[in-house]
């Protein structure tokens, strides 16, 4: 039995992610919030928003989003100021611009490269598959003398 309710609070861990003291009075500011929320990645947990992250440093992320819209800043704003203090990695989904230009374009452009060069020697090899010239007289006696020995 107590397996199975440690199991069931695994499970249902990242449900409540958000604290009860953490959740804002006007429901719209809580909204925006929890919007944010989903936007940012938890510095410290692979593939998890900090809307669902059990983790201090998402705890603190939450705080500082409900912090700064209550003091009057926008939805971008925010996002603006998460940025700029932890990088583009707090977000879940990466800007196309400046050096991501490069990561957005490298897999794509790699599977271009790959397709010729392997286009390319599956052409080589099926040249290199085309039968031998035959042998001479002289040669087909030496190899038969060859293979007597």
């Amino acid at each position: 039995m107590k397996r199975l309710a440690l199991i069931l609070a695994l499970i249902a861990a990242p449900a409540f992610a958000v604290n009860p003291d953490e959740v804002l009075d006007d429901p719209e500011l809580e909204a925006r919030a929890r919007g944010i929320s989903a936007e940012l990645r938890c510095v410290v947990c692979r593939g998890e928003n900090i809307d669902e992250s059990n983790a201090t440093i998402a705890r603190d992320l939450r705080l500082l989003v409900r912090e700064r819209l209550v003091a009057g800043d926008s939805d971008d704003e925010v996002i603006a100021y998460l940025v700029e203090r932890y990088g583009e990695y707090v977000l879940m989904k990466p800007t196309v611009d400046g050096a991501n230009v490069l990561l957005w374009w490298a897999g794509p452009g790699l599977l271009l490269v790959a397709a010729v060069g392997a286009g390319l020697y599956l052409r080589r090899r099926s040249r290199a598959d085309e039968p031998a010239a035959r042998l001479s007289p002289e040669e087909e006696a030496r190899l038969s003398e060859l293979m007597r020995d």
